[in-house]
């Protein structure tokens, strides 16, 4: 009898745990941005970032544009890989002039890699010749959470009316090999060149490749 009751009780115990751990995991913040599944041809969520000048940057500040959301990693090889050729940049530049919003995120948390001051920032920017309408500071992970970006570099594509048009890799050949880029097909430019043309997108979803992004948690 005394075994029974006392394994009742130790059941008791094991669900009582049970669910409060099912209770914790579901109301997390993590839990929660993780469920938020965003989908290519459905709005865009809304966020707002600082930026290195310490100003608050707001996706609705850019309706009526396009936006590119680029999240980068300055250590990632595979970010390397596309800066060091001045792929990116290229693309930052040639966007830029026709008015198109970049927005470099770094979701990189405090102590891990990836993670920079603003000054540090700016001068990336700089010392790679980049050209991204602003550098964003995401270090709560909760934005990039929010766009399941999984990995440096993530790109996205947002049209004028505030919808997601593109979401995946940069381009085809996933290396960190800089002799491949002149072989791969740029998804971005490609899917750039459609919206712009008025034609649909042919692939809206691609599987990203890179390092993995260096969230807090």
């Amino acid at each position: 009898m005394y075994l029974f009751k006392h394994w009742q009780n130790v059941n008791k115990r094991l669900v009582a745990i049970l669910t409060c751990s099912a209770l914790v995991l579901f109301l997390s913040p993590a839990h929660a941005a993780a469920k938020v599944a965003i989908k290519v041809d459905s709005a865009a969520p809304d966020f707002q970032l600082v930026n290195t000048q310490g100003e608050t940057v707001k996706l609705a500040d850019f309706a009526g544009k396009y936006v590119v959301l680029e999240w980068t990693n300055h250590l990632c090889p595979y970010v390397k890989k596309h800066y060091e050729s001045d792929n990116m940049q290229g693309l930052q530049r040639k966007y830029t002039e026709q008015d198109v919003v970049w927005l470099s995120i770094i979701s990189s948390a405090p102590g891990k890699q990836g993670h920079v001051s603003a000054t540090k920032a700016d001068a990336l920017t700089q010392d790679r010749n980049a050209s991204p309408s602003h550098v964003l500071f995401d270090e709560s992970g909760d934005v990039g959470k929010l766009y399941g970006a999984k990995t440096t570099p993530h790109m996205y594509i947002i049209d004028p009316k505030g919808t997601l048009r593109y979401a995946g890799a940069i381009d085809s050949i996933k290396s960190a090999n800089p002799a491949d880029i002149a072989k791969a097909t740029n998804y971005v430019e490609v899917s750039m060149r459609s919206l712009m043309t008025g034609e649909p997108v042919d692939k809206k979803v691609t599987a990203p490749y890179g390092c993995s992004v260096k969230y807090k948690s």
